[in-house]
């Protein structure tokens, strides 16, 4: 067998494929796109989910690539084993409902057999055990012979992921011969020894699983096919393992040269020689694909390979930075494929660079804060970290946890993981309330305290919506940075932009930034110290970096409505100065696509008179159509031509005086239309006080006013049909209906006082007399508190003098009471409120009053009757 390169054999794979009629796309990012199932891109598939459950169309129904991936589920044994790594590459060919299993297996047997050139008889394939199929396929065409193939069950051969397309497996193994074996009798193929070393796997993908275990036949068939190139390399050149394949061997050689040290001399060094081999070659390819160093998400990952490799380095002797030089070795043996790696050479070293300077300045410092924890623990007698003590190492030295872990591991000490989780959750907290802190500036301290001063940006966007401009910062929420993709956010500065930033009143643009490779979404612009115009978002889609050519396209709707809305509050200010008076001053204004605020000082609601008159002269020098002109011109020039300032305002030696004929002139430096027609329409639709003398208005323009009558409209059709009436009829029904309602309720009144007077029945052979005083203590049912009071003034009036007592229970949890008195019972030591407040609590309530009259409410009535009994003892207590 011929010996080949890792760079030949994904050449050969790709060419092979592509003549077969299928289209070789690049590898995708590691940065998955519309995909939140996933951190990073792990398999040859992930990135093509999309084709396969039909969200969208292929470019060709046969593709294939070699996919860049990268797998941290066993990063703890990465290292530990030559067996597992973090950065592997996936060969793949994929059929979107074109051939299927007959062709599947032909094409692999062809590639290993006569491109590449293995021996027939080293080859076993393995079939689902209930694939019948697939097992003639490679006995009856392909000629291997029965005992040749092993049926695996479900575990091994059958790829499902819960609910959706699934289906069984057909893999390859190849025989790499007795050294590499277990030297077991029984070692055949699916032994864990590295004998047999699986090098093929074939997904037909003909099922769909209900997620209950039920399976149906897909209508559309497909194939997934993967292939580890870094596997396929093992065997052709026949070495132990991944890390002696030759662009992964010219890696660790490289390593070993850096340490002065040789390879499988001391199993120790061999660990941390592999652990770098590996880390360097995911945290180069991260950071290609805009991945940048962070505490969350991809960023994380990526922090703690870079660490993790750098920790390695030390344990080898190598000292400072480092592995921004090692990574010229993966740039070097992997641009054959990944041409993108030498074109992002300078951008890769800077990042890999930056982040082990700030690792470097605190490692050693935390290594000896980790040893001294160690000496603690062991006088303790304890063999547990404590949360905060790790905690500390990972926010003061910038230690992930799993590397304090892994340095723990070696002396059998453990982390109290949810220790470390809660301090954890403790700094977010802090650090979410400590965005209310201020600088020493007195402002709140923000990213942007961080970047260079000298950098400025320059607004080019009064006259155009289209710039090419060149990005000088990118920064995340929490720190300045290189590089932004996909799914990041954060703010981008260019040194000439067309969006404008929110000042003035005016809310910032929105719109989009494009490089070749990457495109961010912009949803506000904001104005930053020194000139610098932040462009604040998110990354949809690749990534951008710091010096990138980059194209700015404001959003050109956004920018024509809220042109209209600051220009209409220029014409409403001069209108209510006209309707008000000259005492009306700004006070405050805010426009954006959607609507305008103004505030301004007034002493009183306006009439709705004023408010009309106000909003006709502003529709009349819109349908005047009054050019607006923009001049910029000195302070004293601008004063000079009458233009009104707004008072307080700080202005510089030049201003723009925006004019609308002689109606309206402004100092404004805000956006506007070229004419007040472009306005089209003007509506107040608020007027309210917002503070003592100052008043504010809500207003609409163009289709604003237009949606505006359209919702209102809206509004009459539902109110109409509630009413059952016509439109044009709504008031007269309405007024028809309160009259209605107005009878009702007056007939309603009458009932109630009727039922409760029925309620009473008479009420004469309840009276009692103590200590001569006529009491009426009665109860009745379902009576509120007004029919109640009712009630009481006619028992009253009837005894003409005495003390009265009436409770009702509502339904089965309400207790309504009332208790009068005459005048001369009082004088007698009668006391209402007195009496209502000694026996509420009988019937779970509360309440009393004056002595004339007491009211209470409760919520037990089966209380009542002892009330009424006791109420007796009371009402003789007080006389």
């Amino acid at each position: 067998m011929q010996y080949r390169g890792v760079n030949e054999l994904r050449r050969l794979y790709l060419d092979f494929f592509e003549s077969k009629e299928h289209l070789k796309m690049k590898s995708f990012s590691l940065v998955p796109h519309n995909d939140n199932s996933l951190l990073i891109i792990n398999s040859g598939m992930a990135p093509l989910k999309p084709y396969f459950t039909g969200q969208e169309i292929p470019p060709k129904r046969r593709v294939t690539t070699c996919q860049k991936c990268i797998r941290t589920g066993d990063i703890e044994n990465v290292g530990k084993t030559a067996r597992h790594g973090t950065f592997f590459e996936m060969l793949g060919n994929f059929s979107f409902g074109d051939y299927f299993k007959t062709e599947a297996i032909h094409w692999s047997w062809e590639f290993l057999t006569e491109v590449v050139g293995l021996d027939p008889d080293r080859l076993y394939p393995s079939v689902y055990e209930d694939d019948d199929e697939a097992f003639e396929i490679w006995n009856k065409e392909i000629g291997i012979a029965p005992e040749r193939i092993f049926r695996f069950g479900k575990e091994d051969n059958f790829w499902e992921h819960g609910a959706g397309p699934c289906g069984p497996c057909s893999e390859i193994y190849y025989d790499r011969g007795e050294k590499y074996g277990c030297g077991k009798p029984g070692c055949t193929v699916g032994c864990d020894c590295d004998r047999y070393m699986e090098v093929w796997n074939n997904v037909f993908s003909q099922f769909n699983n209900d997620g209950k275990g039920n399976y149906s036949d897909l209508v559309q068939k497909n194939i997934d096919t993967g292939m580890g190139l870094e596997r396929l390399a093992v065997v052709v050149q026949d070495v132990d393992s991944i890390f002696d394949v030759d662009t992964l061997q010219a890696l660790r050689n490289k390593v070993c040269e850096m340490a002065g040290i040789a390879y499988k001399e001391d199993e120790k060094k061999d660990v941390s020689i592999r652990v770098i081999t590996d880390h360097i070659r995911s945290v180069t390819f991260m950071v290609s694909d805009g991945i940048m160093p962070s505490n969350e998400g991809r960023g994380y990952v990526l922090r703690r390979l870079l660490r993790r490799a750098a920790r390695h380095g030390r344990l080898l002797g190598i000292q400072g930075r480092f592995l921004s030089k090692l990574c010229e070795t993966v740039i070097e043996g992997s641009k054959d494929g990944y041409p993108e790696l030498e074109e992002k050479k300078e951008f890769i070293i800077k990042v890999i660079s930056e982040e082990e300077d700030k690792f470097n300045k605190t490692i050693d410092q935390g290594l000896s804060i980790l040893a001294d924890m160690e000496k603690d623990l062991e006088s303790a007698n304890s063999k547990t970290l404590s949360g905060a003590d790790a905690f500390k190492l990972y926010d003061t030295y910038g230690f992930p946890i799993d590397l304090t872990k892994e340095i723990l591991e070696e002396k059998n000490i453990v982390i109290d993981e949810d220790g470390f989780n809660k301090a954890m959750n403790e700094q977010r907290e802090m650090a979410r309330k400590a965005r209310k802190t201020t600088n020493y500036m007195g402002a709140d301290a923000t990213v942007y305290d961080e970047i260079n001063p000298e950098i400025t940006s320059v607004f080019v966007g009064y006259d155009k919506l289209v710039n090419e401009s060149e990005i000088t910062v990118l920064t995340t929420e929490n720190e300045v940075v290189q590089a932004l993709s996909e799914g990041d956010r954060g703010t981008i500065i260019v040194n000439e932009t067309v969006f404008y930033a929110t000042m003035g009143g005016q809310e910032g643009d929105t719109g989009i930034i494009k490089t070749n490779e990457g495109e961010f979404k912009v949803e506000t612009t904001i104005k930053l110290k020194g000139g610098k115009v932040g462009h604040v978002g998110c990354m949809t889609k690749g990534m951008v970096r710091v010096g990138d050519k980059v194209s700015l396209y404001v959003d050109v709707n956004g920018r024509a409505d809220t042109c209209k809305n600051h220009s209409a509050t220029h014409l409403l200010q001069k209108a209510l100065r006209t309707v008000l008076g000259n005492h009306v001053e700004q006070k405050g204004s805010f426009v954006n696509p959607e609507r305008l605020r103004f505030d301004f000082t007034h002493f009183q609601s306006m009439t709705s008179e004023e408010i009309k008159e106000v909003e006709n002269i502003v529709n009349e020098k819109i349908a005047e159509a009054i050019p607006v002109i923009t001049d910029v011109m000195s302070i004293e020039d601008a004063k000079k031509t009458g233009a009104m300032a707004l008072f307080g305002e700080k202005y510089g030696d030049t201003v723009r005086v925006v004019s609308m004929g002689d109606f309206s002139k402004e100092f404004c430096g805000g956006t506007h239309v070229s004419n007040t027609a472009n306005i089209r329409l003007f509506k107040i639709i608020s007027e309210s006080g917002v503070a003592a003398g100052v008043r504010r208005i809500e207003a609409l323009t163009d289709t604003g006013v237009i949606k505006y009558y359209a919702e209102l409209e809206k509004l009459i059709e539902e109110a109409s049909k509630a009413a059952k009436t016509e439109s044009s009829q709504l008031v007269r029904r309405i007024h028809a209906l309160n009259d209605e309602i107005k009878n009702l309720s007056s007939e309603n009144e009458k009932l109630k006082a009727e039922i409760a007077n029925n309620a009473l029945g008479d009420a004469s052979d309840s009276v009692v007399e103590i200590k001569g005083v006529k009491f009426i203590a009665t109860k009745v049912d379902n009576v509120d508190m007004n029919e109640l009071r009712n009630l009481g003034d006619k028992l009253k009036t009837e005894i003409s003098s005495g003390v009265v007592l009436v409770v009702s229970a509502v339904g089965s949890d309400k207790v309504n009471m009332i208790a009068m008195a005459t005048d001369d019972a009082v004088a007698k030591g009668a006391h209402a409120g007195n009496l209502i407040k000694a026996v509420a609590g009988l019937v779970g309530g509360g309440g009393g009053g004056r002595p004339n009259m007491a009211q209470a409410g409760g919520k037990n009535p089966a209380g009542i009757d002892e009330l009424l009994v006791k109420s007796k003892e009371v009402l003789e207590s007080q006389l």
